[in-house]
């Protein structure tokens, strides 16, 4: 049986990830499983920045709005699914494509999810309340006290994150940290990742833009069609909970666009955070072409 490859690109927000992804699946005629957690839900499309038809078209795509945001998905959830999805690309390919943002995500299908001891679920009962009476910045104080480390790299503006770190803080007396990646599991195929990497004021250029682009491809009337299911965990996310808040008359327009900049920029610093404590990705700036990353992915295979 020929040895499997699964190559993994990631980088912040904005980069370029997913032409990048779409160059090596053509090259290797080979598949592409998504592992942006925003990109999951099918109400969601311009403010996720989803892959356009075009795009889709050039490559076989897994996990692109394939549920609605009224169902619950868990990471634990796609970690099962992306890894059956896999065991039937490599039936017919030696190789595969994983490209997304969510570090999460990507370490649950290369090393599998972190084992917690159980809890009280009061405790987690009574986090859901405090974010309802306190809001999200009462949660986000909790954690910076309690674990530093898993704050400086968590989605901040993630309850659910939020809430699952607290309670195994308050639970165990432990920080949340400190149960993460003890052993990696075993897996039926080898990543090699590919790292996409720019100066941050780039980063932020690009992000701007993109914003400026969603607002005139339609983000607002997107947002307007969701605003009755506002509250559901998978719609508190950036670019869309900052239009909500226009639409409930506490900002204006002008500032929400400004707020989903921001928020934006703060997601990317925290995913260039996550991504750098891993050895194991090979760097490329978004000057490089995909000609020469190709390159380096078929040398990087016929050398194992």
């Amino acid at each position: 049986m020929n040895k499997k490859y699964l190559f993994i690109v990631v980088g912040p927000t904005a980069i370029g990830k997913t032409a990048l992804g779409i160059s090596l699946a053509k090259a290797f005629k080979t598949e592409i499983i998504s592992a942006d957690s925003r990109q999951f839900y099918k109400e969601m499309r311009i403010g996720t920045a989803v892959p356009s038809e075009a795009e889709l078209k050039e490559a076989p795509h897994h996990f692109i709005r394939h549920i609605s945001v009224e169902e619950e998905y868990s990471v634990g959830d796609f970690e099962r699914d992306a890894l059956q999805k896999l065991k039937q690309i490599f039936k017919d390919h030696d190789t595969a494509v994983m490209v997304g943002g969510s570090g999460l995500y990507i370490d649950a299908v290369v090393k599998g999810l972190d084992d917690f001891p159980e809890v009280d679920p009061e405790i987690r009962a009574a986090l859901n309340e405090n974010l309802k009476t306190s809001g999200i910045e009462s949660l986000q104080e909790e954690l910076r006290i309690l674990d530093s480390a898993y704050f400086s790299e968590v989605d901040i503006q993630n309850p659910h994150r939020l809430i699952r770190a607290l309670e195994i803080c308050k639970g165990t007396g432990k920080t949340y940290s400190s149960f993460r990646k003890k052993h990696a599991k075993n897996r039926f195929f080898e990543p090699v990742y590919i790292g996409l990497t720019a100066e941050r004021e780039l980063v932020y250029d690009r992000i701007n833009q993109r914003v400026d682009l969603m607002m005139q491809e339609g983000l607002l009337d997107e947002a307007k069609n969701l605003y009755p299911k506002r509250q559901l965990n998978a719609l508190n996310t950036v670019g869309y909970k900052e239009l909500f808040d226009y639409l409930e008359g506490e900002w204006d327009l002008e500032t929400a666009v400004a707020e989903i900049k921001k928020n934006t920029r703060r997601f990317a610093k925290r995913q260039f955070t996550w991504f750098r404590k891993n050895e194991q990705i090979n760097w490329f700036d978004i000057s490089t072409s995909h000609e020469e990353i190709i390159a380096f992915a078929k040398n990087r295979i016929s050398n194992s």
